[in-house]
């Protein structure tokens, strides 16, 4: 599958994503700083997410719609107000996106309801992101899916009955290019609850390309997943975790974001295929190997011992296996020591 003409799959390098979220703080200078930083970074891409408080919740702040969690990032306010503070305002997504295609970036978003689809079609964003909390939004996936554009899902907390009603919904509604993101949702995740050995199970289960939507610290667990089969990655991004923002705590800064870009791709080369034996790159190692020399000079007739054999480096000589086959034959002419053995040496 492709998203913009850039390909995506285990063929191919892993597509990296900085999500930018709410880390730009009300500013639509610190928001397009955060873009140029993830260029500079080697994202291939940076998304946004599409939505206002009131299309997302109700303005109410009591009960279950203030987060009163001690452990949440997000403690001592409601629903609403965070979402307030968090949202990118709608006016900024042309400049976001333009900046984006300026600097060589894939920009597009997540949408939380059809009002959002509507808006992002009118700007022609390439691909669309399904959050893990609107992954059994099954109405939502239907009118993303029927844009008939790439949809990448984050999977959190989905049990599989849940992820394929989505996939299906979003197959029947004319999406094709379906891309599954394994997905902690907790903020920040720890490794030990990440488990990144479902992305095989997810490849296998649905027939899509899959990858890893990461609320992790730090870079290995999506270095990890890429040995697994990911070939997207997405992590969140700021410019400094010390600015505060609504999930500054949990994403990465422009050097972590750099780290990421490379030691991806690394791990994706690393792969290869199955192979033994002795590679290109490795020719001119062989030499390194131990091999049969006599040790000493010997003269014709002589009978080959441990004292006038041995097995040492360079690898010229035949391979240590035959050594003690070799002990106690005699060799045809004289021989000086450094000599690699071989077998035309013997009488």
């Amino acid at each position: 599958m492709q998203i913009a003409n850039r390909p995506i799959g285990t063929g191919h390098r892993p597509f990296v994503i900085a999500e930018m979220s709410g880390n730009h703080n009300q500013s639509l200078e610190r928001a397009l700083e955060i873009v140029d930083a993830a260029a500079k970074a080697g994202a291939h891409a940076l998304k946004i997410q599409t939505y206002t408080a009131d299309t997302i919740t109700l303005d109410v702040g009591e009960g279950e719609f203030f987060i009163s969690d001690p452990n949440s990032l997000w403690k001592g306010t409601s629903l609403h107000k965070l979402y307030q503070q968090a949202y990118t305002p709608w006016e900024w997504h042309k400049a976001i996106f333009d900046r984006c295609r300026q600097l060589g970036m894939i920009g597009f978003s997540t949408p939380f309801d059809e009002t959002a689809v509507d808006f992002l079609e009118e700007l022609d964003v390439p691909c669309y992101k399904i959050a893990s909390f609107e992954n059994i939004h099954l109405p939502l996936i239907r009118k993303v899916a029927a844009t008939g554009k790439p949809m990448i899902v984050s999977t959190g907390m989905a049990t599989v009955a849940e992820l394929d009603d989505t996939v299906r919904a979003a197959r029947e509604a004319g999406c094709n290019d379906i891309v599954l993101l394994k997905c902690t949702s907790s903020y920040p995740a720890t490794p030990e609850n990440t488990n990144i050995r479902t992305i095989p199970h997810l490849r296998e289960l649905f027939g899509c390309e899959v990858g890893l939507s990461d609320h992790t610290m730090g870079t290995g667990v999506a270095v990890a997943s890429v040995a697994l089969g990911a070939s997207v990655i997405e992590k969140h991004f700021t410019l400094c975790r010390a600015d505060g923002g609504v999930d500054s705590a949990f994403s990465l800064e422009p050097a972590e974001m750099a780290t990421l870009v490379v030691e991806t791709e690394r791990a994706w080369q690393a792969l290869g295929e199955i192979s033994y034996g002795v590679t290109e790159a490795e020719k001119k190692s062989l030499q390194f190997r131990r091999s049969i020399y006599i040790a000493r000079d010997i003269a014709a007739g002589e009978i080959l011992t441990s004292e006038n054999l041995r097995c040492v480096r360079p690898g010229m000589g035949l391979p240590p296996k035959y050594y003690e086959t070799l002990l106690g034959r005699k060799v045809n002419r004289d021989v000086k020591m450094g000599t690699p053995m071989s077998w035309d040496l013997l009488g």
